[in-house]
């Protein structure tokens, strides 16, 4: 005679696990995209020439120097180095689509697109709050030789449609029209910082209503470049005053 095996216990039925939500980050309210950064490199290149030098003749001065040169060459690289910093290496604009920071020497300015009342582009490019109040944007310099030379090239594109237009012919669908591959109308030819300046204000005028671009506007000034070079100046002064 066979003994049944012993059958396992029927599984029991299985319990709803309760869902629990993940809190929401505090960050939500935080743009999830990068800043678009301007700079001017031919600043940042001068920058770096210049301290460079600053650095070498400075250097110089204090492993070799005798008496108060040590010293002076000190106050003076203080004094400069800040400086030097201040107005080429540190200007910068960066803008997403809730506010504009700007990065002056001095300061950094936080604009949020809905206190911004206009961007202005003169002999200087500088954007206007709501208030009246000027911020110049350092990063976007104006040159006004890269201005004449897009209006030059300019006058030629068109001349060149005038030309083929009075003459009825088109050979080539891109050429002398500003026309590009395809038969694509090309934009008017500007000066890069006319071009960035134009993408901002692009920007400020699809940005400026939505409830996520306002907010005040903040100032904080740069202590940490103008403690140095008030240091360097104080020294220096002292230095010179006793001779």
């Amino acid at each position: 005679m066979t003994t049944p095996e012993p059958q396992s216990p029927a599984p029991e039925p299985s319990k709803p696990t309760k869902t629990t939500k993940a809190p929401q980050s505090s960050t939500s309210a935080v743009p999830q995209y990068k800043d678009r950064t301007y700079r001017s490199p031919a600043a940042l290149a001068g920058g770096v020439l210049l301290l460079a030098l600053i650095g070498w003749l400075g250097i110089d001065a204090l492993v070799v120097g005798e008496g108060r040169t040590p010293w002076l060459a000190l106050a003076v690289m203080l004094f400069l180095v800040p400086l030097v910093v201040a107005y080429t290496l540190r200007p910068a604009v960066f803008a997403n689509d809730d506010r504009l920071r700007v990065r002056n020497p001095f300061r950094v300015v936080v604009l949020p697109w809905g206190q911004v009342a206009s961007l202005r582009s003169g002999f200087t490019n500088e954007v206007v709050d709501d208030s009246g109040t000027k911020y110049q944007l350092w990063a976007i310099p104006v040159s006004l030789r890269a201005r004449k030379r897009a209006s030059r090239a300019q006058d030629r594109l068109d001349a060149r449609a005038a030309r083929a237009a009075g003459r009825g012919e088109r050979r080539d669908p891109g050429a002398g029209l500003g026309l590009g591959p395809g038969g694509v109308t090309e934009a008017p030819k500007r000066a890069e910082g006319d071009q960035i300046m134009d993408e901002l204000r692009r920007t400020h005028e699809i940005r400026q209503e939505e409830p996520a671009a306002q907010g005040e506007v903040t100032v904080r000034w740069a202590y940490e470049i103008a403690g140095p070079a008030v240091a360097g100046a104080v020294l220096l002064a002292v230095l010179l005053a006793v001779g």
